[in-house]
């Protein structure tokens, strides 16, 4: 009895060409995506060694959903930095940032800026619970 096997099909060799062709539109289009200039960053510092005694009147933000609370008094983002100036007692003095439960980061860096932009350099922020 004889069997016949089909004929031996020559192995076939994987074509890359496509491969290499999606591979160089995909370098392109994010080479066109990405940005190539600088960002804008925030200078944070840690915290070091342990920290002095509280000096002055209490100085707390609170960043919340509603809007920005000084020592629990609603104020506005503008009028910020001219209410912690009143309860500073020295330019290098502490002023707490707290960022409550629903605060944006938007938020918090917004504050930071105008109290920044304001002279004082000096912020301890504190996350949400």
């Amino acid at each position: 009895m004889k069997i016949d096997l089909p004929a031996r099909r020559p192995r076939r060799r994987i074509n890359l060409t496509p491969m290499i062709d999606v591979v160089l539109m995909l370098l392109v289009f994010f080479m066109m995506v990405s940005r190539f200039g600088g960002t804008q960053g925030i200078a944070v510092q840690t915290a070091q060694g342990q920290g002095g005694a509280w000096v002055g009147p209490p100085r707390l933000v609170s960043l919340e959903a509603g809007g920005v609370r000084l020592n629990g008094v609603a104020v506005t983002l503008e009028a910020l930095p001219g209410a912690v100036q009143r309860l500073m007692t020295a330019p290098d003095v502490p002023v707490i940032l707290r960022a409550g439960q629903g605060a944006s980061v938007q938020a918090l860096v917004d504050a930071m800026a105008a109290l920044r932009g304001a002279g004082i350099g000096h912020l301890i922020v504190l996350g949400a619970e």
